[in-house]
């Protein structure tokens, strides 16, 4: 996979972001994998598990922005503001890599159950459900592909919540990275609690903040040298920041 995908150059990731910005999350992230992984068609990264995906993701933020996560959060029980600061290694469940898509099967009190894990289509797909439990429902449908009774072939109709229930459990232990928790707790009132690591919004929030930084760093070179925005964003970042200390000193 590290063959595979490469670092975006400051070019490349302020395209990406002003392309993205009226675009959905699924694919914001396949086209910043697109762009790193030039030689992976876009057919394969689209069906990539959502864990696949984000693990692939979450090694590019890091050759990005480095190893250092930083973000805040809401305590649900008094509303005190956090700051959460973690590491890459602390939300990587598993290594990233590139695989075929497989099929899954369980069999649990005489049922058969055959499946495959979520994908970017599959959250395509779902997008213009606005109501979660139809969303949950078209997700379900699109991943069971199969299931029986003694044989006996059924509806997703038919399913006993239990076993759809295991269905997931069993999504969830294929693809850890897919929904990875982070244990918080408030150091004001003490209560603890869960929250989701999404690494494509956590990833595409510190882009646009960084994106609005190279747009002032533009600006600023620019009215001083006169060169033009191609030219102050193939800089190396290093070179960058010399240049800029340079017309805030003189």
């Amino acid at each position: 996979m590290y063959q595979t995908m490469r670092s975006l150059s400051a070019f490349e990731l302020f395209n990406i972001w002003d392309w993205g910005h009226n675009q959905p999350s699924w694919s914001r992230a396949i086209r910043l994998l697109a762009t790193a992984c030039p030689e992976v068609s876009l057919d394969m990264l689209t069906q990539l598990s959502i864990g696949q995906r984000d693990a692939m993701l979450l090694t590019l933020r890091e050759w990005t922005f480095g190893s250092q996560l930083a973000s805040q959060a809401a305590c649900p029980n008094c509303g005190e503001h956090l700051e959460l600061n973690f590491n890459v290694a602390d939300v990587r469940m598993v290594s990233p890599q590139i695989e075929s898509v497989e099929k899954f099967s369980l069999e649990l009190a005489e049922y058969q159950i055959s499946f495959r894990l979520p994908n970017s289509l599959d959250m395509m797909a779902i997008a213009t459900h606005k109501q979660p439990e139809t969303a949950h429902q078209v997700l379900l449908e699109r991943c069971i592909l199969a299931s029986a009774h003694n044989s006996e072939n059924l509806s997703l109709d038919q399913l006993p919540s239990n076993m759809i229930d295991a269905v997931i459990a069993e999504m969830t232990r294929i693809d850890p990275q897919a929904n990875v928790p982070l244990d918080t707790s408030c150091p004001a009132c003490g209560h603890e609690w869960q929250l989701v690591f999404d690494i494509v919004s956590f990833f595409w929030s510190e882009i646009n903040a960084w994106a609005f930084r190279i747009l002032r760093d533009v600006h600023t070179l620019s009215a001083a040298y006169g060169w033009h925005e191609n030219d102050i964003l193939t800089m190396s970042s290093r070179r960058r920041q010399l240049y800029l200390d340079m017309v805030v000193n003189r």
